[in-house]
């Protein structure tokens, strides 16, 4: 594939990725174009390639998508299917694939048709928004967290830090739990077992004390529950040991996860909050206290915008606001950090992690699995993008398995964790990686050398026709100017060098 030619979410900023797209309706060839947009904002650029016909129909077409748009003429629709016709398809190794088998996972023994899960979120708190969901290919929910106590919800109560194009990078909340009464979310698990016995239900439930984390997991249980997820993180629960004040204890971790295990006979998960320096101390006490699994992370505490006018936070009501959570693509490092600690742990080897926080494409997804979680939970992506999205997580996902050679989405479970450690000691020093430049799709920007001159090491500047030039010398091989390149025209060396001292 050449360098130049990758497609990327930056070409195509402007689309709103619409419900019932205009630009679909409009295209005479029967293309789809809404469907390869989706593709391509989702890294999902193989997969459609793949898919398409060996021909361009749009080569010679006069584009009536592009001003059938919201947006007319702002989407470079017929460019970006014209790229992956010639620049992405004829380097492809595989066609699009017919069998999803190798998608298929279990959790602590129970078959997933997939390893994607809504979380335990507003996503998955009625029948018909899991109906949905699970037409649409999720292989399970895990419900909105039951419990006995009065919700009353705030609003507004959400707020988010946007990109360029205005799509959520962080997302802030302050919503608590499930504001239906424990038997009117009992009906609804037995209508959702009733109507789609395959797809996993995972039963979230808060209990006030030991008798009540019993009798929620007992009830879920009877009920239709395949498994229990103890929410020992929510941050937003915080009153008299609930919420993520449960999970930074490890003595209560054990004893309530004893109690929901001592009342039930189905796999239980302890849900567990970020909001610590280390998660181990609390695995390993819901180990103890007889967990089949761990769910990781919750939301991270949080303030969020803080408006310059009048002083106060978003969300505000009536003027105050409060400490939330945080979520969205922006926290999947943090999250990447805490699976791959948990997966590392001698202590837990045996238990199953379902691995959430900030997925948004099938490769963040990816990157969870590599990490050592073997189930993935989603929310905010789809508070964003709609329960769509599983189209490309599935696509996406089960593409890369069958272009490497992979049997099966186990077989990719904790493939990284050998290239991780908690310490920079390890890495080696002796040699550096240099930077290349594309003068052919550098534009000139100057952007390489002005970080390089205020955050680097003063190793590149632009000659008289605007091209970067490189000084070897001073270069220590960073790449803090790949990073910031707007046009992607910087790119790593294949070969090391050894450091000159």
């Amino acid at each position: 594939m050449k360098l130049h030619s990758i497609t990327r979410r930056s070409d195509m900023l402007k689309c709103m990725l619409c419900h019932n797209a205009p630009c679909d309706s409009a295209c005479p060839h029967g293309v789809e174009p809404d469907k390869i947009l989706r593709h391509i904002w989702f890294n999902n650029e193989d997969y459609a390639a793949a898919g398409l016909a060996e021909s361009n129909p749009c080569a010679d077409c006069p584009a009536p998508c592009q001003q059938a748009c919201l947006r007319p003429g702002e989407v470079p629709i017929q460019e970006l299917i014209t790229r992956l016709h010639e620049d992405v398809a004829p380097y492809l190794d595989i066609p699009q694939p017919s069998d999803e088998s190798s998608l298929q996972t279990d959790l602590c023994g129970i078959p997933l048709e997939n390893p994607f899960l809504l979380s335990s979120s507003v996503v998955a708190s009625t029948y018909d928004m899991c109906a949905r969901a699970f037409e649409a290919g999720w292989a399970g929910a895990a419900f909105k967290t039951i419990c006995t106590l009065d919700i009353h919800e705030a609003s507004p109560r959400f707020a988010s830090i946007n990109g360029a194009d205005g799509s959520m990078i962080g997302f802030k909340n302050i919503e608590q739990l499930s504001d239906h009464s424990v038997p009117e979310n009992m009906a609804i698990f037995r209508h959702l077992k009733e109507k789609y016995p395959s797809k996993f239900i995972l039963a979230s439930i808060m209990g006030q004390n030991e008798a009540e984390w019993g009798e929620l997991a007992h009830t879920c249980q009877e009920n239709g529950a395949d498994a229990i997820e103890l929410n020992f993180s929510c941050p937003n629960m915080m009153e008299e040991g609930l919420g993520s004040d449960i999970g930074q204890v490890p003595e209560l971790v054990e004893r309530f996860t004893a109690a929901a295990k001592k009342a039930t006979t189905i796999p239980v998960l302890a849900k567990l909050t970020p909001n610590v320096a280390t998660m181990s101390p609390a695995a390993e006490a819901a180990l103890r206290g007889g967990a089949d699994g761990i769910a990781a992370i919750n939301t991270i505490k949080s303030i969020m915008n803080v408006n310059p006018h009048t002083y106060i936070s978003s969300p505000a009501v009536h003027g105050q606001s409060a400490v939330g959570g945080y979520s969205g693509n922006a926290v999947k490092p943090i999250a990447l950090r805490f699976i791959a600690e948990l997966a590392k742990n001698p202590h837990l080897k045996n238990l199953h992690i379902s691995g959430m926080g900030g997925i948004e494409t099938w490769r963040d997804g990816l990157e969870f699995l590599l990490l050592g979680a073997s189930s993935l939970q989603v929310t905010t992506a789809v508070m964003q993008y709609g329960y769509r999205i599983i189209e490309d997580f599935k696509t996406g996902l089960n593409y890369y398995l069958h272009a490497k050679g992979f049997n099966s989405v186990k077989d990719v479970t904790g493939l990284a964790l050998d290239s991780i450690s908690e310490t920079t000691d390890i890495l080696e020093r002796d040699t550096i990686i240099f930077p290349q430049f594309n003068h052919d799709t550098c534009l000139g920007c100057g952007r390489c050398v002005i970080s390089c001159a205020d955050g680097g090491h003063q190793a590149i500047h632009l000659n008289e026709k605007r091209q970067p030039i490189w000084d070897g010398k001073k270069c220590v091989g960073c790449h803090l100017c790949r990073l910031v390149c707007p046009t992607h025209s910087i790119f790593s060396a294949k070969k090391r060098i050894s450091r000159q001292h």
